[in-house]
């Protein structure tokens, strides 16, 4: 029997430039929670992002893992916070600044995300990039980074995919301390998070917290960093879209993000448990 469910956003529950999650997904939610069962978007965003993407229905998010699980919430109450110091993040800093390279580090504010800024002591590369344009929230930057401890971090990148990767690579060769994955298949983003901590750390710890056992949660995903929390419980799904390496990784496969697939996912595991069985697409 499924009793956790756990759900990338973007991509996942959510296609790409829609504005949230569907009337469809929310009431499959909802059938969740009312069957007694515990769901939780396990998200890149931060836990301010929720409200629209889930329509102001705080309901649906009072439980989840947020900035690639950094952030731990249930029943509405941050119950974790994972922090990344300040000291890989300036190392990170220097690589970018090192080089034109059209990418910046960007700095988020969990609990407000439109104030959020680039650090960078080259404001005057901004301009000739449209990178700055990725993220309408990013109205400022700050030539350094000033506090001791941060949450929500990435990079926003400009040039091809082959070239972001290429930097992805070179973060994660270089700078200790931190992780650095992509987070979507088509954003132009590298994520980071601290070294060791993940989708699927914070998937387990949250089973943990609610009394539910692994092979009792299902976690659904699309792209590189929701790999971790495929790989960390028996039941893991991938959405039709989904890279290459995450469908080979996952051990259930549904539908596309385009046709509520995960929607469809959740309506069955509410309907399974009323007889503690599996949801019909687990057979």
């Amino acid at each position: 029997m499924i009793k956790l469910a756990l759900t990338d956003l973007d991509d996942t529950l959510i296609p790409n430039g829609q504005g949230g999650a569907s009337d469809r997904a929310i009431a499959a939610i909802h059938a969740m929670l009312d069957a007694g069962l515990h769901f939780g978007p396990v998200s890149g965003r931060v836990p301010s992002a929720m409200g629209w993407m889930f329509r102001g229905d705080d309901r649906c998010c009072a439980t989840g893992a947020f900035v690639n699980g950094q952030v731990l919430r249930v029943d509405g109450q941050d119950v974790r916070i994972v922090w990344i110091d300040a000291e890989p993040l300036r190392a990170t800093q220097r690589i970018l600044d090192g080089e034109d390279l059209g990418a910046f580090l960007t700095i988020y504010d969990i609990y407000d995300y439109e104030q959020a800024y680039f650090a960078t002591g080259h404001p005057e590369w901004m301009e000739r990039h449209p990178v700055v344009g990725l993220d309408h929230h990013v109205r400022m930057s700050r030539p350094e980074l000033t506090e001791p401890r941060y949450i929500k971090t990435n990079i926003l990148c400009d040039g091809p995919r082959e070239q972001i990767l290429a930097l992805r690579d070179r973060l994660n060769a270089e700078v200790e301390g931190l992780d650095f994955v992509m987070p979507s298949n088509v954003a132009k983003i590298i994520d980071i998070m601290p070294a060791g901590w993940n989708k699927g750390t914070a998937a387990l710890a949250l089973g943990e917290i609610l009394g539910v056992a692994p092979k009792e949660i299902a976690t659904f995903g699309d792209s590189e960093n929701d790999l971790a929390m495929i790989e960390a419980v028996p039941n893991s799904v991938a959405v039709a879209n989904a890279s290459s390496e995450l469908q080979a990784a996952a051990r259930w496969h549904i539908g596309d993000t385009r046709e509520d697939a995960v929607a469809a996912a959740l309506e069955q595991i509410a309907a399974a448990a009323p007889s503690g069985g599996m949801p019909a697409f687990m057979k």
